[in-house]
């Protein structure tokens, strides 16, 4: 199917079609086959694809068009919002909507908001009014309280990765943000995953809407080869140092469970020589572009992040993910290693496991409907085997040296002569 087919009016079709020629986009990816007729038709919107398929420019689109046919003389007033969960969605996503509109007719203000940062530059850019507002919801609603934004003109609502939105608590914020909406509008949710939570906010909100998921062909599922490596906890670092070294990783992302290990994760190994920076949500804005822009330019080798970074970032080319901590659900996991294997590349993503972890990656696997080989690497075997029973047998990966009979019977010993000191 050709962009043409898709709906776009006369005047607008030529400026996209150029856009699309300079990204070398030949055709519609099928999550903007199936949603931008609809969106044009004026039809509510559940659309549900995996990370990297074209959501943004599915719902961009229409809204571009929207604004292309009101009079030029028009004054700025603000026809759509997009809510983000995160500083660094919100600016790829407002970057993306610039990025289509640059050729048409009329010029398309997009404002992007998040906190983090101070709000007063904000403010201002805000002077004059808006087209489309792209920002996270706490801002949103520092900006409405200082009278600086106004949303009574929305008439296209759209939730971007809208089960994160909830599970990072913005439930009570996005309820004032639609609050001040008007009734009668267009709503847009679309994510990669749909919880229940989601589910039961798209069918308060949504007029019979047009529910789209595309599941991914074969040809597109992303490359990535998933390990998980048995290890215990307190050796986990000097194992991220030596699969650093030994394996070569020209560049990691690292998550872990809090801003504490973040600093301290990172700190450690910039001791061991390798470059490396922490990546949380207390780090100051500037801080945070600095780090992500270093790592693009392969100044950092490592970046310690929480799961702040899991959704929202495009780091072309990042070879490795590595899940230090676990996340919490298998939908984390899903976006966490989803950094990898971006745009045709191939990637790796490593799971270290512990003896209490292992059960919990067991149930990521469950619902993940995968089955990862363990592995152990020769001498960071774990100690503390007994939790690690039901694991799948390993098959592949790299396999280091197995305790043997005799080491087996040395550690029994062992426990036994400090059971008996005790």
């Amino acid at each position: 199917m050709p962009f043409s087919s898709l709906g776009f009016s006369p005047a607008l079709l030529p400026a996209l079609l150029r856009v699309f020629a300079e990204k070398g986009y030949l055709a519609p990816t099928a999550i903007q086959s199936a949603a931008i007729p609809a969106i044009l038709d004026g039809r509510d919107v559940v659309g549900s694809a995996q990370t990297g398929s074209g959501k943004t420019a599915a719902f961009a689109l229409p809204m571009l068009q929207r604004l292309a046919e009101l009079p030029t003389q028009a004054p700025r007033r603000v026809s759509g919002l997009v809510v983000v969960p995160t500083r660094e969605l919100a600016a790829q996503v407002g970057e993306s909507i610039v990025s289509l509109s640059k050729y048409l007719p009329q010029r398309v203000k997009v404002a992007v908001v998040f906190g983090g940062v101070s709000i007063n530059p904000q403010m201002m850019n805000l002077r004059g009014g808006a087209d489309i507002v792209v920002g996270t919801p706490g801002r949103l609603l520092d900006l409405i309280d200082h009278n600086a934004l106004n949303i009574a003109t929305v008439n296209t609502l759209v939730l971007d990765e809208a089960d994160r939105l909830l599970d990072l608590g913005f439930g009570e914020e996005l309820g004032r943000i639609i609050g001040l909406l008007p009734v009668l509008r267009q709503n847009l949710f679309f994510s990669a995953t749909f919880p229940p939570a989601i589910e039961s906010l798209a069918e308060s909100m949504l007029r019979t809407p047009l529910r789209i998921e595309v599941r991914a062909e074969p040809q597109t599922v992303p490359d990535i080869v998933q390990r998980a490596i048995e290890v215990d906890a307190p050796r986990r670092t000097q194992l991220l140092r030596h699969l650093i070294q030994s394996e070569g990783w020209s560049r990691v992302l690292v998550f872990v469970a809090t801003k504490h290990a973040a600093e301290i994760v990172a700190d450690k190994l910039r001791k061991a020589d390798i470059e490396a920076e922490p990546f949380h949500g207390e780090l100051s804005q500037g801080k945070r572009n600095q780090v992500l822009q270093d790592f693009k330019l392969e100044i950092l080798q490592v970046v310690v992040a929480t799961d702040v970074a899991a959704r929202g970032l495009d780091i072309a080319q990042l070879p490795v993910v590595v899940n230090y901590d676990l996340p919490r659900s298998a939908v984390d996991y899903t976006h966490r290693i989803g950094r990898t294997g971006r745009a045709g590349e191939s990637g790796v993503a490593v799971s270290f496991l512990s003896a209490d972890t292992s059960a919990h990656f067991r149930l990521i696997e469950k619902r993940q409907h995968i089955s990862v080989p363990r592995e152990q690497i020769a001498g960071f075997e774990p100690v503390d085997t007994e939790n690690f029973l039901g694991a799948p047998a390993s098959n592949g990966g790299i396999k280091g040296k197995r305790p043997s009979k005799k080491d087996k019977l040395r550690e029994a010993a062992a426990r036994d002569q400090l059971q008996h000191k005790g």
